[in-house]
């Protein structure tokens, strides 16, 4: 991996990193809602579930590859 792939990787973890905490956020507030709309609650918790992945999938790559 290269040092500007690394920078990258790690603005792009930092984005969205904060999308998740902002989905988050807005999960909370539509489920606490008086007459929430139950598919855009599931939709945003999706949403959610694939930033993880996502984000976990970035984190892993920032792993250096050790020989075994």
């Amino acid at each position: 991996m290269q040092v500007q792939d690394h920078a990258e990787i790690v603005h792009l973890l930092a984005e969205l990193r904060m999308e998740h905490r902002d989905l988050d956020a807005a999960i909370d507030q539509l489920a606490s809602a008086i007459g929430r709309d139950e598919l855009q609650l599931t939709r945003l918790k999706k949403r959610k579930l694939l930033l993880k992945d996502h984000i976990a999938r970035l984190e892993s790559k920032l792993i250096p590859d050790l020989d075994a």
